[in-house]
């Protein structure tokens, strides 16, 4: 049997050296990557042939290392050598980005020649040293692992990344100044391997990163697809098997939703595990220049009438009650607060100056370019960016949106309206520009009856109300939904009142709505009537019950008098929930997987990350007028 092993370890060492691999002795220190870098190989290609080395890298492992696929033909590397310094007064209004485009130089460069300046602002008078460099251009052979490509139609960073077979992370490295979304034309850098190597993008597929921690069994979850399925679309899974980061192949017609229909809220007090110091940055419009400090009454009427204002007042009290709340919990939090003023040429300028390399979230800003700018300028070091008050124009992979999109609401409401068994009819009520919602929910609701609002026979335009004739012999001994669509109040009005007329003894009509808005509020519409008609709707948010005690209601209450607002909610709500999610994790992205369900004040965050982009809030409310009080609805 001796002789045996010995034989086939000799045919298996005689089959390697054939295709030219080599053996590499892992030094203490070294990960991976290095070793990678090294060979000029990707990490893939060593857990192929070294699958424990995922999971136990020790100093004195021997490695197979594959013969690299990169051409490595010398070219000309520009690299440059300190020669000195020069001396530069700091001005008023000086900022280091303005001195560093002044010299050409980096703002790292001059803080590393002035290392005060990491804890010290500047001030008009310092005296600092600014690096001069000679540069000279040399072959190098070794680094030359890149080359450039230029993106196709259709092609996004995934499909990039699948077709050199690197991450998305790893391409976003090579390429620091790639554009949020690629567009045909683009030239980026990428490895350098033979073009018969590069991985074909098919037409009619998808492609998906996987993330942290993400098995087989969560990703049938998310896609459906079974292990047997992803690993023939995806032959490379049966030899290194699921890897952070990789790029699989999917169907097309394949959409990124969790199909979690109940999930448990975690209680994540129980589950915490680390305790250093978090970095936050708060990005809100204060607007603090436009206040004039020296009038303590001028101060005062400016927050009494700005709306804005005081939206973003009542947030940050929220979160200083939240950073209060964690510390009790051993939670310790450097918050850095900053006024973008609802200005993008000043969240710019905050960008410019401010080192978020190492902060483990920011929230905000609430202005949308001000929030792309900031999303888009943190991603490369995989810094999460929070939409608190805001839904952003593009989820990047870096941002967590905190408010569930409409289509999740809309579909949340449907899911409980037909898992009322006691219903027995379902009515839709709709204006004429929500003749669209109506239809779908008809598909979904195939027995419902529909009833439109009636059109002006002059002009034929919607005259937005419907004959009580309409509403005869509709509702009969039961449980009827009504459904009704529409933004108009004074159609809201009518139909409300209508509806409570015909509810009697036996007759039990529900009003449901897919989209709440402001026709549903106003004087013109009674709430005695809407309690009266248990009216539901989705929400975001819940209010919070006045006759429950809760220690953030009464801390709130004891210092300012009052109930907290909605905002001051969310604030405490969404600051309190990062850090716990932070205090259980490495990170908010590991601390963020779509089975964990917190639940706060008013609200509740459950978040799914997209196949192709960032991390958006599933958990959803359904509420109800009960009494004359919003409360969530069983």
């Amino acid at each position: 049997m001796k002789n045996f092993l010995t034989v086939i370890l000799f045919a298996f060492t005689m089959c390697l050296s054939a295709q030219n691999y080599v053996e590499h002795k892992v030094k203490a220190g070294e990960s991976i990557e290095d070793i990678a870098k090294k060979y000029m190989v990707t990490p893939f290609d060593i857990y192929a042939l070294n699958p424990d080395a995922k999971s136990s890298l020790k100093p004195n492992t021997v490695l197979i290392i594959p013969n690299s696929k990169v051409k490595n033909e010398p070219i000309e590397e520009e690299s440059r050598e300190l020669i000195g310094y020069k001396t530069h007064k700091v001005k008023r209004k000086e900022t280091l980005y303005g001195i560093s485009k002044k010299y050409n130089v980096s703002e790292e460069d001059i803080k590393k020649a002035n290392r005060q300046l990491y804890s010290e602002n500047l001030k008009k008078g310092d005296r600092i040293r600014i690096p001069r460099f000679k540069t000279f251009v040399s072959k190098q052979s070794y680094k030359n692992t890149l080359k450039k490509y230029r993106v196709q139609p259709k092609e996004g960073k995934w499909r990039v990344a699948y077709k050199f077979g690197i991450t998305v992370a790893e391409l976003e490295a090579l390429n620091p100044n790639m554009k949020p979304i690629l567009q045909p034309g683009d030239e980026l850098n990428v490895p350098n391997i033979e073009d018969k190597e590069e991985k074909a993008i098919e037409t009619e597929y998808n492609y998906y990163e996987v993330l942290p921690k993400e098995g087989f069994y969560r990703l049938k979850i998310k896609t459906g697809l079974t292990q047997e399925e992803l690993e023939a679309l995806n032959p490379e899974l049966k030899d290194g098997g699921l890897k952070e980061g990789m790029i699989l192949k999917i169907p097309d017609s394949i959409k990124t939703t969790a199909n979690i229909t109940s999930v448990e809220t975690t209680k994540l007090e129980s589950k915490l595990k680390n305790f250093k110091t978090k970095k936050l940055a708060l990005m809100m419009p204060y607007r603090l220049n436009r206040i004039d400090t020296d009038s303590i009454e001028g101060a005062k009427e400016m927050i009494k009438n700005n709306r804005l204002l005081n939206i973003v007042l009542d947030f940050h009290i929220g979160v200083r009650m939240a950073l209060d709340s964690a510390k009790q919990l051993g939670i310790s939090t450097n918050l850095k607060v900053l006024d973008t003023r609802y200005q993008p040429s000043t969240t710019s300028q905050l960008l410019a100056e401010n080192d978020f390399s190492d902060y483990d979230a920011v929230i905000g800003p609430m202005e949308e370019k001000s929030f792309d700018r900031v999303a888009t300028a943190l991603r490369r070091d995989r810094v999460p960016v929070i939409a608190a008050l805001n839904k952003p124009k593009e989820t990047y992979a870096n941002v967590f949106q905190t408010i569930p999109d409409d289509k999740l609401l809309q579909k949340a409401m449907i899911d409980f309206i037909k898992k009322d068994s006691l219903k027995t009819k379902v009515v839709i009520i709709s204006d004429q520009a929500h003749r669209a919602q109506s239809e779908m929910l008809r598909n979904e609701f195939p027995g419902a009856m529909t009833i439109y609002s009636q059109k002006s026979k002059k002009t034929g335009e919607d005259a937005h109300f419907i004959y009580p004739v309409q509403l005869e012999n509709v509702f009969a001994a039961g449980k009827t939904i009504v459904f009704l669509e529409t933004t108009n109040n004074a159609f809201v009005s009518s139909v409300v009142s209508m509806l409570n007329g015909l509810v009697v003894d036996g007759t039990e009509i529900v009003l449901v709505t897919l989209h709440k808005n402001n026709a549903f509020e106003g004087k013109d519409v009674d709430n005695n009537y809407l309690s009266n008609l248990k009216f539901h709707y989705p929400s975001i948010h819940k209010t919070f019950d006045e006759e429950t005690s809760n220690g953030f209601v009464e801390a709130y209450r004891k210092e300012y008098g009052v109930s907290p607002s909605k905002y001051v909610a969310r604030g405490f709500d969404i600051t309190l929930d990062i850090l716990l999610r932070l205090a259980t994790e490495e990170n908010l992205y590991d601390a963020s997987s779509d089975v964990i369900e917190t639940e706060y004040i008013e609200n509740k965050f459950r978040y799914n990350k997209s196949l192709f982009g960032g991390y958006t809030n599933e958990a959803v409310y359904i509420v109800k007028f009960d009494d004359l009080r919003i409360v969530e609805a069983n």
